[in-house]
């Protein structure tokens, strides 16, 4: 079944399709009741005409995310990200290590994801107040000149946990959306030698798809999902979910351990494994068209304005 929200005689509401046409969502939907915080919260305004704010386009948040957890569960991305990061930005340090793969014919040292990752989950709290949905026109904040995209699997709860097992976590889960999680790269490699993570360089701005489809259609084949990176109507990449180094259940019971979790709260998988421009090259400007699928879950579609 799908869930998206709309604006009807200037009330935001909710509605369901499960076969057919859509219609209002009722009582009997139980995870929704439960989200109800979630799907009652108030839907952004759109913007006057002269505000710069971003252009709505009439799309609604499926719900209005209480927080956002964003994992890394996908090492080939990290390695591939990495080795991007120093192509664009550190040409002759990326030379340096390019010799040295090709010499040893192993990734790179510093491209790999933190030790850590093998021991745990790793995620960082973005900003839950900034998403906007699919539809919207996206432009790099104003201290950076590299804007990037990262196609990315979201899951938000339905049901509270704390200290949960996988398998109480994974049956808390709702429902399945695509997320963007913008970012922008010349900021991001000095805030994350920092040692705080991402801040300015990913707090400005993510987005999600305007549809929630819910994790009974999803979840029997969560790891076998495929998508695509689209720009100007071109194929950029094509992605997938296969190869999550924690599974859904672990990562939410980990996330869960002497901590509560509410419903409508929003975790995402990190990025699929060429889903972003730093890996593939193929970086966004103004005026580019940006389009981000996942097959039976949805799709986020963005104008790029200028800065």
């Amino acid at each position: 079944m799908q869930v998206r929200r709309v604006r009807v005689d200037g009330q935001v509401r909710t509605q369901r399709r499960a076969d057919g046409e859509w219609e209002p969502a009722d009582a009997s939907l139980t995870p929704w009741d439960v989200l109800g915080r979630a799907w009652d919260a108030p839907a952004p305004d759109a913007p006057a005409p002269d505000d710069p704010a971003p252009n709505y386009s009439g799309s609604l948040l499926p719900f209005q995310p209480l927080s956002f957890r964003d994992f890394m569960l996908f090492e080939q991305h990290t390695i591939d990200a990495s080795r991007g990061l120093v192509r664009r930005f550190h040409p002759a340090q990326y030379r340096a290590a390019r010799t040295v793969e090709l010499l040893t014919r192993r990734p790179f040292p510093a491209f790999r994801p933190h030790a850590l990752l093998q021991e745990q989950p790793i995620y960082y709290l973005g900003n839950h107040l900034t998403f906007v949905p699919s539809g919207t026109d996206v432009r790099p904040p104003s201290y950076s000149s590299a804007l990037d995209y990262e196609l990315e699997l979201g899951f938000v709860l339905a049901r509270p946990l704390l200290d949960a097992t996988p398998e109480e976590a994974t049956a808390a889960i709702g429902g399945f959306v695509v997320v963007n999680d913008l970012s922008a790269r010349d900021v991001q490699r000095r805030e994350m030698a920092s040692g705080f993570g991402p801040q300015k360089s990913k707090h400005f701005a993510s987005s999600m798809s305007d549809v929630l489809v819910t994790a009974d259609e999803v979840l029997p084949h969560v790891d076998a999902l495929h998508g695509r990176v689209v720009v100007n109507g071109e194929v950029v990449s094509e992605v997938s979910t296969a190869g999550m180094r924690w599974s859904l259940g672990e990562v939410l019971a980990h996330a869960s351990r002497s901590e509560r979790l509410l419903p409508g709260e929003l975790f995402a998988t990190g990025t699929l494994p060429g889903g972003s421009g730093m890996e593939t090259g193929r970086w966004i400007g103004p005026g580019d068209e940006l389009e981000l699928v996942l097959d039976g879950v949805g799709r986020v579609a963005h104008r790029v304005l200028p800065a």
